[in-house]
């Protein structure tokens, strides 16, 4: 049986969260606190629960919260994860766009100096993308 080996399989769309190639985005895996069912976006910033050893959302004020790292890809949390969590790839390291970081419940998150200082000492750094519409040629 022959294979077609020039058919497309996936199609990538660039959304602006990573902005740079250094330092290099690093990837790993953590379990996601399945509490509260809900869907959460790429790039939702999660925080570290000290308690349980998984990883939360983070709310927009992200009062008494240790950030941690970004989410890589969509994810939905139903009412069967509530016990185990969910297992997500997040983002522990890399350069992204600050606008492009959600909270919780999707809107831009306002990262203070102390959350950027935070995640730039495990190695998440900010810097705004570049529209291309006014990058200079």
């Amino acid at each position: 049986m022959a294979k077609q080996l020039n058919a497309k399989i996936a199609e990538m769309i660039p959304d602006g969260l990573i902005t740079d190639t250094q330092p290099r985005p690093i990837v790993r895996g953590v379990t996601l606190d399945g509490t509260t069912p809900a869907t959460h976006k790429r790039g939702t910033l999660l925080t570290l629960d000290a308690e349980g050893g998984k990883v939360k959302p983070a709310d927009s004020s992200l009062a008494e919260a240790d950030p941690d790292c970004i989410l890589t890809d969509d994810v939905t949390i139903t009412e069967a994860d509530s016990v185990s969590g969910v297992a997500v790839t997040v983002y522990v390291a890399g350069c992204f766009d600050p606008a492009k970081v959600l909270d919780k419940d999707g809107k831009p998150i306002e990262l203070d100096a102390k959350a950027r200082n935070t995640l730039r000492m495990k190695g998440i750094l900010f810097k705004a993308a570049v529209p291309i519409e006014t990058a200079e040629n």
